[in-house]
């Protein structure tokens, strides 16, 4: 039930992130920024998420994860709140750059709450309708933003910052008061680990595959309008192929929980999902109008939807008892790198080679996942990277 709630929660927040696709565009508009001057803001804000992500698993692990999560979403309402009401540039751009620092707080604790709460063999499950919800969170922001937009741009982030605190009450029914873990506790873990978790060889190694799969689905989202508008079609109209891959996640996962598909082992779901996410962007090559495209991304989101909460299950295995958010902070730094990269990598594929190639490559990549990442799994099943197998009683006493 607590696992229900913090899911919901967490659709709740994601049906008003739509504020920040508009920040720079407020800045020029209601504060005369200029295009460059804008930029440099909003990059200053995804800067700052990238500290934003550590320091949460950090809080999560130290002062427990309803705190943590709670500290997060009163301080982007509180950000969200001052760039709507800020009354000069300067004070816009201290806001957003908060606003930054508060964004990922609550990722790590959020996903370690799950962990928390749901056995091992259901983790991939649960992240997976974690992933879902928030998909659908998303797509109803989309109709929001359209909505509230129409009259002032400063009323997106009211909007914002309305729904992290209606999350943030839902949140406090949804978890149980924490325990806080003291220092001693903390050092202990790392102790027994051998060092931090950027001292794990398994989990930077998780990393870099799941920088791998952040940059794939992070192309598909960016690149997409460029590459409709490429062959003549309203780049507006992404927006609907978005829709079918949201619906194609929620049927989707019934039918992934029947037989003969049903809790698939970690190496045939990474290397089925890899094939289909490659299946689906080389259909892309082809397609030259809109309806052309729905079918192939009813065949990645398949995909996706077979990946990206099992990534999540992998990560929380490897952490020992107590460094579960720190260790889960230390994996979503993958989409931090990607939502840099991505839009960067995209125009260039397109612009100098055009959406074929982009595609092409994209699937290529793919398909090199779905051979070598049960290869990393398999290793890492060896325990030759795992975490060491006595228990810690020190430490989970204060869980």
């Amino acid at each position: 039930m607590r696992i229900n709630l913090l899911v919901v929660a967490r659709a709740v927040n994601q049906l008003g992130a739509f504020s920040l696709a508009f920040l720079t565009v407020l800045l020029v508009r209601s504060f005369g920024a200029s295009l460059a001057v804008a930029g440099a803001i909003s990059a200053g804000f995804g800067v700052a998420t990238i500290p934003s992500r550590l320091l949460g698993g950090r809080l999560a692990d130290r002062l427990g994860r309803r705190r943590t999560i709670l500290i997060g979403l009163v301080g982007c309402a509180a950000a969200q709140l001052g760039i709507a009401t800020a009354p000069n540039l300067a004070a816009a751009a201290g806001c957003a750059v908060l606003l930054g620092l508060a964004f990922e707080l609550y990722e790590p604790p959020s996903q370690a709450a799950i962990a928390d709460a749901v056995a091992e063999n259901e983790r991939a499950a649960a992240f997976s309708l974690l992933t879902t919800a928030m998909a659908v969170g998303n797509m109803g922001a989309g109709l929001v933003a359209d909505f509230v937009g129409q009259s002032n741009l400063r009323w997106l982030f009211v909007v914002d910052a309305a729904s992290c605190l209606a999350c943030a009450v839902i949140v406090i029914f949804a978890l149980p008061k924490d325990q806080t873990l003291p220092l001693r506790g903390l050092e202990a873990v790392d102790e027994a680990r051998g060092g931090s978790p950027w001292q794990d060889r398994g989990l930077l190694a998780l990393t870099a595959a799941g920088t791998v799969f952040a940059l794939i689905y992070m192309l598909m989202l960016v690149s997409l309008p460029l590459s409709l508008a490429a062959d003549r079609i309203n780049p507006a109209k992404a927006a609907l192929v978005v829709t079918v891959s949201t619906v194609s996640l929620v049927l989707g996962r019934p039918l992934l929980n029947r037989r003969p598909i049903a809790a698939p082992s970690d190496a045939a779901a990474f290397a089925a999902g890899y094939a289909l996410m490659a299946l689906g962007l080389a259909w892309y090559i082809p397609a030259h109008t809109l309806a052309a495209f729905f079918l192939p991304t009813v065949a990645w989101s398949v995909g996706n939807l077979l990946l990206s909460g099992r990534a999540f299950a992998v990560v929380t295995r490897l952490a020992p008892v107590g460094a579960t958010a720190r260790y889960l902070a230390v994996y979503g730094l993958s989409w931090g790198i990607a939502s840099v990269a991505a839009p960067m990598l995209g125009a260039w594929l397109i612009g100098g080679f055009g959406p074929g190639t982009l595609w092409a490559a994209m699937s290529v990549t793919c398909v090199v996942m779905a051979l070598t990442q049960p290869m990393l799994l398999g290793r890492l099943a060896s325990r030759h990277w795992a975490r060491p197998s006595h228990p810690l009683p020190r430490v989970r006493q204060y869980l």
